[in-house]
């Protein structure tokens, strides 16, 4: 299961309330993006949570795909958000109150960690396979990232 799908929206019930409606925990599943980000649903949402949504849908959902939100790179930014938080040296917890903060979202920290080890595991991956192929930049550019995630 994708890290993605370990991501919520933090206060779900208080949104879904707002909104007089169910909708899923996921924010990144398909319901949420579709319920969230409608002009009309966006709305009803106090102040402070369309702050949120908003700063989410202007980092995240900015694509010019055809079927955006659904097109996957929504999925590819937040993953590069997390990466980019564990190279400027977060760990797991602190990555979590981040997005917190940042998007009103929460995730579990043994997820995050799982992710992160999963993350360095197949740039090591990379390297070897770039080592073997002598594809010298490809293996040192792994390096370097694969050294930067596990400071």
């Amino acid at each position: 299961m994708a890290i993605t799908d370990k991501i919520y929206l933090k206060n779900h019930r208080q949104i879904a309330s707002q909104l007089e409606t169910s909708i899923p925990k996921s924010v990144f599943s398909g319901a949420t993006l579709d319920l969230l980000f409608q002009g009309e649903n966006l709305a009803q949402l106090n102040e402070t949570t369309q702050e949120r949504v908003l700063e989410f849908a202007t980092d995240f959902l900015d694509c010019d795909c055809q079927s955006n939100p659904h097109c996957g790179h929504p999925e590819e930014k937040f993953i590069r958000y997390l990466l980019g938080l564990r190279e400027q040296g977060l760990g797991p917890d602190a990555i979590v109150d981040v997005m917190g903060d940042d998007y009103m979202l929460y995730a579990y920290s043994g997820d995050v960690l799982s992710f992160l080890d999963d993350s360095v595991r197949t740039l090591e991956a990379v390297e070897s396979l770039a080592d073997v192929d002598e594809r010298t930049e490809a293996a040192d550019s792994a390096r370097t990232k694969r050294r930067q995630l596990s400071r």
